[in-house]
């Protein structure tokens, strides 16, 4: 698949892979996302806004260039903004591949870094020479406003033209805590809010701090997604027990959502409102416990979001989807086109193609979607 090069969150012409539970794969236009969803249904979505995670700097022990990009926190309180968990390069910017950008200098405990007009100390180094916990100095004030002033989106050489703080922010942003965008959240419009509610469908919200998609070095890489903490409010967890109680299927908007929900579900439940910290990896070994369907980018084969994807169906639909997106020339990364995944039903092998779906229900027939690829 080619990589979206352009900043556009809901270009008109985006589409849509259907995959429903028996293992059938249609494609669609991203607008009639909402023609697969029946009254009852609910969606939860990431409501987190996008800080400027990109702080460029100087290692002043050497004197060299950096770039750390801010990667993780303990918690979502607007005061706890001293510590992060950064990845740190060398010279260079996002025109450079992030595998082909230049190490840092070598990072120890006490080296302090000027990033524009923050300053702060690195505590350690986490299992990696380029993964660090570093501290802030000043006031939760003084730190917002530095990096408000002084980062920039995190980016990578896929996109051509520097991104905007509005690039990244989805239609429901509010509190400002991810590192990268919820991206599956593009979908989401005044319109598609409308017709929801026109057509009896829920819609809710929780907060996660979603994490870098890619840190340009295969092992790092292969530790994603780090820890994410996130908040379940009250109004979504009486929202996801109505609909369940009812019959009918939480969707959620993005990899994040489904790791928030499936880890709160770890812990309780019922669900419970309240914070937590997402430390789980979803994959092939996972049954969901909350989420009936996933809407998300399109990703690569051996990312750590795809490798979520494989806890809804199995690895033969799931290559199946992927040479439909290939063929139908999807593109992927954060301004890409969706995927639309229902969980499949067990057994997964014998009974899926026997047991009705709501996709299937809904009367979604092949002809009437006037599939993408005729």
């Amino acid at each position: 698949m080619k990589a979206a090069a352009h900043p556009t969150p809901r270009p008109r012409d985006a589409k849509l892979l259907v995959v429903d539970a028996r293992g059938a794969v249609r494609h669609a236009a991203r607008e009639q996302l909402v023609d697969f969803l029946v009254p009852g249904d609910l969606i939860v979505a990431n409501d987190a806004a996008t800080l400027p995670a990109s702080l460029t700097g100087v290692h002043l022990r050497t004197g060299l260039p950096i770039e750390a990009r801010l990667a993780g926190r303990r918690s979502l309180a607007v005061d706890d903004v001293h510590e992060f968990s950064a990845v740190v390069f060398g010279a260079g910017d996002h025109r450079t591949r992030t595998e082909d950008r230049t190490a840092p200098p070598a990072l120890q405990p006490g080296d302090r870094l000027a990033l524009g007009p923050l300053h702060a100390v690195v505590e350690k180094t986490l299992g990696h020479a380029r993964l660090i916990a570093l501290r802030f100095d000043g006031t939760p004030d003084a730190i917002w406003a530095g990096i408000a002033h002084h980062g920039k989106p995190v980016q990578y050489a896929h996109i051509h033209e520097p991104l905007a703080m509005w690039d990244v922010w989805t239609r429901v942003a509010a509190l400002p805590v991810a590192f990268e965008p919820p991206s599956a959240g593009f979908v989401i419009d005044w319109k598609l809010l409308h017709t929801l509610r026109e057509r009896g469908i829920g819609f809710a919200t929780l907060t996660h701090a979603a994490g870098l998609s890619s840190t340009g070095d295969a092992a790092l890489d292969a530790r994603l997604p780090f820890d994410e903490p996130y908040h379940l409010p009250l109004q979504t967890v009486q929202a996801i027990v109505h609909a369940r109680s009812a019959g009918h299927r939480v969707i959620a908007l993005g990899t994040t959502v489904t790791r928030a929900l499936e880890h709160a579900a770890t812990l309780h439940l019922p669900l419970r409102a309240g914070f937590g910290v997402a430390n789980q990896r979803l994959g092939a070994h996972s049954r969901p416990r909350v989420v009936d369907a996933i809407v998300s980018g399109t990703h690569e084969p051996g990312s750590s979001h795809h490798e979520l994807l494989r806890a809804f169906t199995s690895e033969a639909v799931l290559a199946q989807a992927d040479a439909a997106l290939l063929a139908g020339g999807y593109k992927t990364h954060e301004f890409g086109d969706s995927v639309l995944i229902e969980r499949d039903r067990e057994p997964a092998a014998s009974g899926r193609n026997e047991v009705p779906t709501k996709l299937h229900r809904a009367g979604l027939s092949m002809s009437r979607l006037r599939c993408a690829t005729a």
